[in-house]
């Protein structure tokens, strides 16, 4: 609650003992014993009164009804009761009131208007003063609340252990409001447990232990926990609010409280604890004000536990991870050791791989392989043993042993070494390993016992070829599984140096052989490296013709596509490095396929090349003339001094090209279109270039051919703008944005409802709702026009399968009539739809009809054997169709809305003899007309005079997602609005119109 909300006189609605003062004080200025009666209604809509003792009942009814009134009145009573004064009024602060006294006689009327001023002031200064002073006890209270939550927040950051801090916080809340009594509560809504964090009650002994988890089945007539489910603050006795919340009475929660109040704790939208005061001697001892006072505290006190929760978990987690960065470190001096143990590993494995190229001989490469595994591994004892090639013998090519001195080679037996070879794996052997593999007949010792013995294979393409090994004689040396596994990672790495360096060995002796038999091929070499001269010396000539020809043109001898965008890409380069600028125009013959189909093609090859011999000719030395296929010819023009001298380029073209020729015998006057890309830095290859001249050509081909025209910003713009539309209009497709509206056709004299015409829209994202003609182009020149076309099909289909009376139609191209499936694929759609084909209408243009009479008269014929049938859209406005018109099975003629709107104004004469026509042409041939268009009652009138049955228009109905149902009103066209084009109420070439 705040210092504003408190009410004038009377601190809430209805009456005061202060309040009356105000009625009394305005009595002592009216005559002896009239009654005054006061209302008043703050700006937050509460209403309160002063009378004057005594005041009656209906007397302060019509006050009431006074401060109801709208607009107010603002004055004394007139003369119809001089016994009365009645008025009511705004104060400044947005309040209002009302007064009605009445006299125990009549009074004039200056007297009651002084009298009403007089009052208004002093009910103005009255509720003033009282907001003023309420103001100053609400300032009061929200200082004191102020000051209590920093104490509480700096009690949060202090320090103090929680006992303290909790207690210290309940010594702040006493200083607010009356909290003897006082506990907090935590609680857990998904384990659904409690906690007593704090304690504090002079008449129950409970001792609360913060660390003791409560739950909830424990304490099931808890009233604490029936306020944290309820999640709601309560305040009332305890027997209340066991009542409410159907708690039974326990004694075992302490004794009851004569009021009780509790609010919750919150963090987002889930209770988490709660505060409760309680008072066991008066009733009533909390109000509103200690509830909403107590809720603020309490998220405060939410807040600040939540500092000391998590500054003790901070700790927490440090302490943790203080053990965890000690743990990492004992892993992490381990990982060092190991570290450095493979980077020695690492250069000894270097080291082997540097002498298989730099020892000289085999036995010095075994001494140094000896010296590197000395540096990991004990090895004063250290041999290596190969198979022969024959594999019957062991031989020794090293070995340093401080016993066996000398190691003969012998035939295979029953030696370690041997059975390491048989087992193909390392064996690592201390005394009693090998006594046991002697016990077992599978090794013979040879030469001096170790005490320790370990060796590894030495493979080669997976065949063990000999054994690396270690011994001991002490006692004092053993080898581990580690050493073993260290021995074998280094064997890997001699075995692949021992073979390359026996490679390079046999390399050596090989090479000399070979010295010889280079010397005789070199000279047989000399004798074909004559002819192979010669035969270069052709190849290269055949090359560079052949080059010459894959960069131009074969017909005019000229520079082709290739050739030009490397020469564009150079170009492009120099001008990014040097600032220099350059253009290229794009140039299509006028009218060059008129040539090849009038005179043939052997003529258009002469124009061609009389063409290029021209432009050539009109270029200046330095210019790239290329031929880019066809009759497309591009220029490049370099160094150029400005647009001027470009322009003055392309006219010198266009008027060399210009002059007449004579070609097969005719004489042809040829012209030619140019488009011109002038550089620009935004362009980062030739193709781009020559994109925009392209565009620039076809606009000079659009303003009347044999002129220049210069791709600017808005052609750019232009195309963004196209592309950018077909790509939307691809996503409309994937994306389902296309909807179908529907505008009703009724019957013209009573307009009865007898179908819809379906028409597409498209909801686009950014631009909302477009009318086809905003992207029909775009459909029909990207071929997506038809995949459009079947969404409102399919649309319609489904509107129809939703049962309802009446027809759709739906508007078909002629680009449709051209595909040979396309009944069988409506009917499919209608059947798969479980739509009924007879409510099903297609409208046509009479192109569709002249466009192939065959095809359109099966495709209508199948449509109407199956119920579906045709009505012609746009009559009159096409090709004359009159002599075909009576074979097709039309069922309908739609009177274009040209016609229709021309039957009421100056041209009323000629329209008037075309609808008479019309009807009189669809009468001939039984059947009906649909007007088009109509916008006016008289419209609809003439068209009913002419004998025109049905009509659709904005009369009757503008274009909508739903369809209409009943007789259709009329729609009169508001102001300003005008007729919608043809091509928007009924389909020209496609369904999209509309």
């Amino acid at each position: 609650m705040h210092s504003s909300d408190v009410l004038p006189v009377a601190a809430v609605s209805g009456r005061s003992t202060a309040g009356d003062a105000l009625a009394c004080a305005l009595q002592e200025a009216l005559p002896a014993g009239s009654q005054v009666v006061v209302c008043w209604r703050d700006a937050q809509g509460r209403v309160s009164d002063s009378s004057t003792p005594g005041a009656p009942a209906p007397l302060r009814a019509d006050a009431a009804a006074w401060l109801e009134r709208d607009p107010p009145a603002v004055g004394a009573s007139g003369d119809t009761r001089p016994d009365r004064i009645e008025a009511a009024w705004w104060l400044e602060d947005g309040s209002r009131a009302a007064l009605v006294a009445a006299l125990p006689q009549s009074m004039p009327t200056p007297l009651r208007a002084a009298w009403l001023a007089m009052a208004r002031r002093i009910v103005a200064a009255d509720l003033a003063a009282v907001r003023a002073h309420a103001r100053a006890e609400a300032l009061e209270k929200s200082e004191r609340l102020q000051q209590a939550l920093y104490g509480i927040a700096d009690l949060a950051g202090s320090g103090l252990e929680m006992s303290d801090l909790l207690s210290r916080i309940h010594g702040v809340v006493c200083g607010l409001t009356y909290a003897e009594n006082f506990y907090i509560v935590l609680y857990d809504d998904v384990a659904d447990t409690m906690r007593f964090l704090y304690f504090a009650d002079r008449a129950d002994p409970f001792v609360a232990d913060p660390e003791q988890v409560i739950r909830a089945a424990d304490m099931p007539n808890s009233l604490t926990l029936a306020l944290l489910r309820h999640g709601e603050a309560l305040q009332g006795s305890s027997t209340s609010l066991r009542e409410l919340l159907n708690v039974p009475p326990d004694d075992f929660h302490g004794p009851d409280s004569a009021d009780w109040l509790g609010v919750p704790m919150r963090r987002g939208e889930r209770v988490c604890g709660a505060i409760v005061v309680q008072n066991y001697d008066t009733p009533g001892s909390y109000g509103e004000e200690d509830r909403a006072l107590l809720s603020f505290v309490a998220q405060h006190i939410l807040t600040a536990l939540d500092r000391v929760h998590a500054r003790e978990e901070l700790e927490r987690r440090v302490a943790e991870r203080t053990y965890a960065l000690q743990l990492s470190n004992r892993d992490l001096q381990a990982e060092i050791i190991e570290r450095q143990r493979s980077e020695r590993l690492q250069r000894a494995l270097f080291r082997i791989a540097e002498l298989t190229i730099t020892s000289d001989t085999l036995s010095r490469f075994y001494s140094q392989v000896h010296d590197v595994v000395s540096e990991l591994l004990y090895a004063r004892n250290f041999y290596i043993a190969l198979l022969s090639d024959d594999g019957e013998r062991l031989q020794f090519p090293y070995s340093i042993d401080e016993r066996d001195m000398i190691r003969e080679s012998r035939r295979l037996a029953d030696g370690l070494t041997e059975y390491v070879i048989r087992q193909g794996r390392p064996l690592l052997a201390d005394r009693n390993r090998i006594a046991e593999l002697h016990a077992r007949g599978e090794v013979r010792s040879h030469g001096s016992a170790a005490h320790c013995w370990l060796g590894v294979p030495l493979f080669r393409d997976e065949a063990v070829v000999g054994v690396i090994a270690i011994q001991s004689y002490s006692r004092a040396i053993a080898f581990n599984a580690r050493d073993q596994e260290l021995l074998t990672f280094v064997a890997h790495h001699i075995s692949i140096g021992l073979a390359r360096k026996q490679a390079q060995d046999r390399l050596v002796t090989a090479h000399g052989e070979l010295e010889q038999r280079v010397a005789s091929r070199t000279r047989e070499l000399a004798h074909s490296n004559a002819e192979l001269v010669a035969q270069i010396g052709e190849r290269v000539r055949a090359e560079q013709k052949l080059t010459h020809q894959a960069l131009h043109d074969t017909l005019t001898g000229l520079p082709n596509r290739g050739r030009l965008l490397e020469r564009l890409g150079q170009a492009i380069a120099q001008a990014r490095r040097d600032r220099r600028s350059f253009a290229v125009l794009f140039l299509d013959l006028d009218r060059f396929k008129l040539v090849n189909d009038s005179v043939g093609h052997s003529a258009g090859d002469e124009l061609l090349v009389e063409s290029s011999r021209r432009i050539v000719a009109a270029v200046r030395g330095e210019d790239m003339v290329a031929r880019l296929g066809g009759d497309e010819f591009a220029i490049l023009i370099e160094n150029i001094d400005g647009l001027g001298a470009v322009e003055d380029m392309a006219h010198r073209v266009l008027r060399a090209l210009g002059e007449p020729c004579w070609i097969a015998g005719r004489e042809v006057f040829p012209s030619a279109s140019i488009g011109i890309a002038l550089w620009h830095p935004r362009y980062r290859d030739g193709i781009e270039l020559l994109r925009d001249a392209d565009a620039a050509m076809y606009r000079a081909k659009g303003l009347g051919r044999g002129r220049c025209a210069v791709f600017d910003e808005e052609m750019r713009d232009q195309a963004m703008r196209i592309l950018d539309l077909e790509a939307d209009l691809r996503r409309a497709i994937n994306g389902d944005a296309f909807v179908a509206y529907y505008q009703p056709i009724v019957r013209l004299d009573d307009r009865a409802l007898i179908g819809h015409e379906a028409l597409l829209r498209w909801r686009h994202e950014k631009r909302g709702l477009l009318l086809p003609r905003e992207f029909i182009g775009v459909g029909e020149d990207s071929g997506l026009i038809e995949e459009v076309d079947w969404i409102l099909y399919g649309r319609a289909v489904a509107e129809l399968a939703r049962g309802g009376e009446g027809y759709i139609s739906v508007n078909v191209s002629p680009r449709h009539f051209r595909s040979g499936d396309f009944a069988d694929r409506l009917l499919r759609l209608l059947d798969d739809a479980g739509a009924d084909p007879q409510r099903l209408r297609i409208e046509i243009t009479e192109v569709a009809l002249l466009d192939d009479v065959p095809r359109a008269l099966r495709m209508l014929r199948t449509l109407r054997n199956h119920g579906v049938l045709a009505q012609l859209d746009d009559f009159g406005t096409g090709f004359s169709a009159l002599s075909y018109l009576h074979r097709f099975p039309i069922e309908c003629l739609k009177i274009d809305q040209s016609f229709v709107a021309g039957l009421v104004g100056e041209s009323r004469p000629e329209s008037v003899a075309v609808v008479r026509a019309i009807q009189a042409l669809a009468g001939t041939l039984a059947i009906h007309t649909i007007g088009e268009g109509v916008e006016t009652e008289a419209q609809r009138a003439a068209l009913r005079e002419l004998g025109c049955v049905y009509g659709q228009g904005f009369l009757f109905g503008r274009p909508a997602e739903r369809l209409a149902t009943g007789a259709v009103a009329a729609m009169p066209t508001p102001a300003g609005d005008v007729a919608a084009p043809a091509a928007c109420t009924a389909g020209a070439s496609s369904s999209l119109t509309g």
